[in-house]
């Protein structure tokens, strides 16, 4: 179960991590915006197959800077201003086809019940039945598919109270109205094919990248036993810790998600010792996890129970060896 010292920081700790910082962001999201200007420039005019695929795959990389930015917004901690990170995170959402007011709901809720049934990220874990087994590995390729239902119709559905569903629905009016603009932009200028391909490869691409990070986050860490041992830390190498916004320091993120992400690396530092002392997971690479994970198929009570008890004998060999 939980315990007092799955918080370690003193308040002063906190209240320094938790401080907001303009540089940061003031250098890094116009950074972050020009390149996938470029990249989609590049797509758009080139006639080379292969610059014009390679452009979509790094459009897809930088859709993970511009969404784990957004993620920020989500936990208002990306600016200081409230309106100004659901505007971030209203213009980020569209291409994505959901709602910020559905992904904030839901991330939230993710937190509130990290790792137990009434997770919402849950249905990759596979625990809860048949349709969870099967999500698991649709997520991994379909991810697209499943968060336009999820986000659009299920979670609303289930979570909304009034409040929720007026925004849900201004929202997707308004992007309903820019979709069809553009569509409409794209059919009267003869490329609406064109247009298409360069929003919608990507996006697939992203959701690629980003089923491995989702999946990598959570999968074979203990159930119901807190933020802190439920949650897996990437190491991860410095080109992802940079585009994706130190996302990867998760433990952390999840014990204090106030901490914004230009602190989160420094707080995964201040961590360690809690993080050695609880047990809790910290991997060297995304890809690493995601093929296990794969391989190994959906969590049950028996397979997990399993995988944590090796995880603790190696560590514990680990330990005894001579330094």
């Amino acid at each position: 179960m939980p315990t007092t010292a799955d918080k370690p920081l003193t308040r002063a700790q906190v209240k320094r991590l938790t401080t907001k910082r303009l540089f940061p962001n003031l250098y890094k999201i116009p950074f972050i915006l020009a390149l996938f200007a470029a990249f989609n420039w590049l797509a758009w005019t080139t006639e080379m197959t292969a610059v014009r695929w390679l452009s979509y795959l790094a459009i897809g990389y930088l859709w993970m800077s511009l969404v784990t930015f957004m993620h920020d917004g989500g936990h208002d901690t990306l600016f200081e201003s409230r309106w100004a990170n659901w505007a971030f995170g209203i213009i980020c959402m569209m291409p994505l086809m959901a709602t910020f007011v559905a992904f904030k709901e839901d991330h939230l809720d993710h937190h509130r019940h990290n790792r137990s049934p009434k997770d919402p990220d849950a249905f990759t874990m596979g625990k809860r039945g048949v349709l969870d087994f099967v999500a698991f590995y649709a997520y991994a390729v379909l991810g697209i598919v499943l968060s336009f239902i999820h986000f659009n119709f299920i979670y609303p559905v289930m979570r909304f109270g009034p409040k929720e569903w007026a925004i849900h629905i201004a929202e997707t009016v308004f992007k309903i109205a820019c979709y069809w603009a553009l569509i409409a932009w794209a059919i009267q200028h003869g490329v609406l094919a064109k247009t298409l391909e360069l929003w919608l490869v990507p996006v697939y691409i992203f959701t690629l990248f980003n089923s491995v990070r989702f999946i990598a986050e959570h999968y074979g860490t203990p159930w119901d036993q807190g933020q802190l041992a439920g949650t897996r830390t990437i190491v991860s190498n410095p080109f992802n810790r940079y585009f994706w916004n130190n996302i990867n320091w998760h433990i952390g993120h999840h014990v204090y998600p106030a901490v914004p992400w230009y602190n989160l690396a420094e707080l995964h530092r201040l961590m360690e010792p809690a993080i050695a002392a609880r047990g809790a997971i910290v991997d060297p690479i995304y890809t690493g996890v995601f093929a296990k994970a794969l391989a190994g198929g959906p969590e049950t009570e028996e397979r997990l129970a399993a995988s944590l008890a090796a995880r603790r004998a190696a560590a514990d060999r680990s330990a005894s060896l001579p330094a």
